[in-house]
């Protein structure tokens, strides 16, 4: 009977297309030719860099960006390093086009829903809370109102400590259902707003009584808190324009806390609710107590839109409240999706004209080889020179997407022969057995009679 194999337990990993770009590359206005993840495509991303400042000084109102170029050249990855530029917490929805007519809802939504998911509400929002750790706990039980043979918390009795004060509290049988539903107990620093009665269990005290710790516990540790027991603490929620639609849809309360928390979601937000979310959110912007993040909604195989949803871009473009808008096409000259318009890259003229145009040229020998390299770093993959060399090649006659997608076969050929380096002969036996499209057309061409019609 043969051993079994043991794979060990480790970290989850998982290496995306582009997790390896960390920005443009550029330093002072000028790309440097390996930098951020990002290899060659000067010009680009310098233009890229470009319209990073604008939207950063809020130039990019009712602009666009088109990233044209072959299949291949970088388009996604400059999209992605855009975004990273403009800040970690700068919300990125990559989508293609096709999505738009395979959507249960209408495309007009659709697009809207994208839109509103790529722009960030950072709210700050200053509450009184009493805050300190449970040091006695007593919760009184009463008859339930419509049930005679259940108990119910009528109210409670608290105390909390800090490092410079402790009280005793009663509280209602609100704050007592809270503190129930929590599973708040002694030696536990807890919050109890002072508006709402909402309470958040932060975690076991490092100081909590030596009768209230246990040997095994999962609970977080967290020090005594210091000060006062009444302060005022200032919470930061990032949450997306599309997220408080759907909040707002649910409830007619204005509440802060009732926007942030629970709820179903609608498929479709009538325009007069997202009317008032941008009514409310500039009323917030204008007291100070929260902040617009513009983020960026790239939409690939942008010339698969119609007329009508071109038209719906164009207009939601010129919006107060709208992402940056990255485009990018493999087009040239095509007809306009459902009529026989021919027009640059498939989009009509009115939106190519608020559109800033970058160019994607081909990789040459030399960014190939480079990219290969990123690429094989990022997935810890160790190549030999002859392998690096081969890997070029087939990057530059085929494309450079089947080069870097040959890395992960090309490694486990290599540990099928108990090496962890791929060598030249690792790659090629890779090739033969996942074939580029190329040779999958020969191979179509050659066996095209005993292929269904």
């Amino acid at each position: 009977m043969a051993t079994p194999t043991i794979v060990p337990i480790g970290k989850f990993e998982r290496v995306g297309a582009h997790s390896h770009i960390k920005g443009l590359g550029v330093r002072n206005g000028k790309a440097l030719p390996v930098a951020d993840g990002m290899v060659g495509q000067i010009e680009a991303r310098e233009a890229a860099a470009i319209v990073v400042e604008m939207v950063k000084r809020g130039k990019m109102a009712g602009r666009g960006v088109l990233l044209v170029g072959p299949p291949g050249s970088g388009k996604t990855a400059l999209a992605s390093a855009i975004a990273k530029e403009l800040g970690e917490d700068v919300p990125f929805l990559a989508i293609s086009a096709s999505e738009v007519f395979s959507s249960e809802l209408k495309k007009s939504e659709f697009i809207m829903q994208a839109l509103r998911k790529a722009i960030g509400v950072r709210i700050r929002e200053v509450r009184k809370v009493y805050e300190g750790m449970v040091t006695e706990l007593d919760i009184k039980m009463g008859r339930h109102p419509y049930n005679p043979y259940q108990q119910i918390p009528t109210g409670a009795k608290i105390r909390l400590k800090t490092k410079v004060e402790e009280k005793a509290f009663n509280v209602d049988e609100t704050v007592a259902m809270e503190l129930v539903a929590k599973g708040v107990q002694v030696g536990d620093v807890i919050w109890i707003d002072a508006e709402t009665g909402r309470v958040t269990r932060v975690g076991k005290c490092e100081e909590a009584p030596e009768e209230h710790k246990y040997d095994i516990e999962v609970s977080h540790k967290v020090p005594l808190p210091s000060g006062l027991i009444l302060k005022e603490k200032e919470f930061v929620h990032t949450v997306t324009l599309h997220q408080l639609d759907v909040a707002y849809a649910r409830s007619t309360s204005t509440s802060l806390f009732s926007i942030l928390f629970g709820g179903r979601e609608e498929k479709e937000i009538p325009p007069e609710e997202r009317q008032k979310v941008d009514k409310m959110v500039k009323e917030w912007v204008d007291e100070g107590r929260a902040e617009i993040i513009p983020g960026v909604l790239f939409i690939d195989d942008v010339h698969m839109l119609d007329l009508e949803a071109f038209a719906y871009l164009g207009r939601a473009m010129e919006s107060e409240l709208a992402p940056i808008i990255i485009l990018a096409t493999n087009r040239g000259m095509a007809k306009i999706r459902g009529t026989e318009i021919e027009a640059p890259h498939g989009i009509p003229l009115d939106l190519l004209d608020r559109l800033l145009i970058i160019k994607m040229k081909p990789y040459s020998e030399e960014e190939v080889r480079e990219i290969i390299k990123v690429r094989a770093k990022e997935e810890g993959v160790e190549l030999t020179d002859d392998a690096l060399e081969l890997l070029t090649k087939i990057g530059l006659e085929s494309s450079l997407r089947y080069a870097v997608q040959l890395l992960a076969p090309s490694l486990e050929v290599a540990k099928f022969q108990g090496r962890t380096k791929i060598t030249s002969d690792d790659v090629r036996k890779a090739q033969e057995m996942f074939i580029d499209v190329k040779r999958s057309v020969s191979y179509l061409k050659e066996y095209e009679e005993k292929f269904l019609k």
